[in-house]
């Protein structure tokens, strides 16, 4: 057992690291055993610590190398990071940096990561620019077992399509779930217990969530009837984001989707058991 339970799990759509300064310390101080990070940024090329990006909904302080930084705190993980896309942010004289835009997991080191998969759940790579929307959206799905007990969980994380026109169901949404199921499944390869999270961008009456629990992944969020999942930093009213889902022998498990400290525009999902 570590510190009193077995595992726990971390899930944040970390905002480009906008919220740096509390972001840093968080990260250190919540010791997670798997992170799961939406919105993370890394550097291909050497860069200054904070770049910009513009674009017609946004205008957005990143760090340059949100997977480094991260990666620095948690010097004792596996890193995993699966990039989306390429394309340039500015620096302070407005000079074009490459940047990738994607997800990133850290697992802990004694930890064994038996399988590991990342894919796109909509579209594929794009090096040339961020594009129109929707961008590509990645997944990450890893099955993770501990050598001392021989006990196993599959966790995986993606960041759901983002449209400008809602987070009602479209057919682009539809079949981004069942890429997500199918890898998500591929890599669980059984019954053992299962952990699938991040920033859906779906509505808590999505479709998607009968699909998922057809194939026994429960959604946390609506079974402790959270009705927030952003911070103070989002000012739109719609508060519905992130949600994780689980296997059914862990929705007795502690869950927490706290407030503070505010460390993006969302509140991370915590998961321990």
């Amino acid at each position: 057992m570590i510190r009193g339970y077995a595992m726990k799990i971390v899930s944040l759509n970390a905002w480009g690291g906008q919220v740096w300064d509390a972001l840093a310390p968080w990260v250190s101080k919540v010791q997670p055993d798997v992170l799961c990070l939406q919105e993370v940024t890394r550097a291909p090329v050497s860069s200054p610590e904070w770049l910009r990006y513009v674009d017609p909904y946004r205008n957005l302080a990143q760090r340059a190398d949100l997977f480094g930084d991260v990666s620095a705190l948690l010097p004792d993980h596996q890193t995993y990071f699966a990039p989306a896309t390429r394309g340039v942010l500015s620096n302070d004289a407005g000079d074009a940096v490459s940047s990738e835009h994607g997800l990133g997991m850290w697992v802990r080191r004694d930890l064994a990561v038996t399988r590991m998969a990342q894919d796109f759940v909509h579209g594929t790579f794009r090096p040339d620019g961020w594009g129109p929307e929707p961008v590509p959206r990645t997944m990450q799905a890893a099955r993770i077992v501990d050598p001392d007990t021989w006990a196993h969980v599959c966790v995986g994380h993606f960041h759901g399509l983002r449209d400008p026109s809602g987070k009602g169901d479209t057919p682009a949404r539809d079949r981004q779930t069942e890429a997500a199921i199918a890898l998500f499944q591929r890599v669980r390869a059984g019954e053992g217990a299962a952990v699938l999270a991040g920033d859906f961008n779906l509505l808590p009456d999505s479709a998607a969530f009968a699909r998922f629990k057809a194939v026994g992944l429960y959604d946390l969020i609506a079974h402790h009837g959270v009705t927030d999942t952003r911070t103070a930093l989002y000012e739109k009213p719609q508060r519905f984001a992130d949600y994780m889902l689980v296997s059914d022998g862990l929705l007795s498990a502690s869950f927490d989707v706290p407030a503070q400290p505010v460390v993006s525009d969302h509140r991370p999902l915590i998961l321990r058991f």
